[in-house]
């Protein structure tokens, strides 16, 4: 299994079209086949700051998850909307 977090900054005027959007991009991402995780963390001390927690069954599974087309529509939609560029750091996972 593989997992990314992703770290979003959103400009505090686009804090709820951002989770929106984000919502749209959950529940199709928890369509795909190898998807077994994809949560949307916000920050209580900063309602700018968020995570997506995204874990698939393996590399080729988080690979076609950015070829999909409700990937594509969020990353371009959510693009003017981000304080500073999006930072995606993959992880192994040791357990479960």
């Amino acid at each position: 299994m593989i997992v990314t977090c992703v770290y979003v900054w959103v400009k505090p005027e686009n804090v709820e079209d951002f989770i929106q959007a984000t919502k749209i991009n959950h529940e199709n991402s928890i369509q795909e086949p190898e998807n077994r995780r994809f949560d949307i963390l916000q920050d209580p001390q900063d309602p700018t700051a968020f995570i997506l927690y995204e874990a698939y069954a393996s590399e080729a599974g988080a690979v076609a998850h950015k070829q999909t087309e409700h990937y594509l529509t969020w990353r371009k939609t959510v693009e003017p909307w981000m304080a500073k560029a999006r930072q995606g750091i993959p992880y192994t996972v040791i357990a479960p």
